[in-house]
């Protein structure tokens, strides 16, 4: 499983998704699991998946799919 695949899993299974959900529009509260638990659960998966440790700041930016595939980058996650 590439990093690509690990990441779209996260999403998936913290949040219940189909793989189509996983776009742009995918944003913090814009479906009911992501509300700031299911932020925390989302954090704490792919900090588990890819062995890193995020920042405070980077948590609270996390704001996105599309955001926390460059937050990724920033740790060394090549997504």
């Amino acid at each position: 499983m590439n990093n690509r695949e690990k990441y779209d899993e996260a999403f998936i299974e913290t949040f219940d998704l189909k793989q189509d959900q996983l776009n742009s529009s995918l944003e913090y509260q814009s479906i009911n699991a992501w509300d700031s638990i299911g932020h925390m659960a989302l954090i704490a998966e792919l900090e588990d998946v890819f062995d890193i440790m995020l920042e405070m700041d980077d948590i609270v930016d996390f704001g996105s799919y599309e955001t926390g595939i460059k937050t990724m980058q920033k740790y060394g996650v090549d997504i």
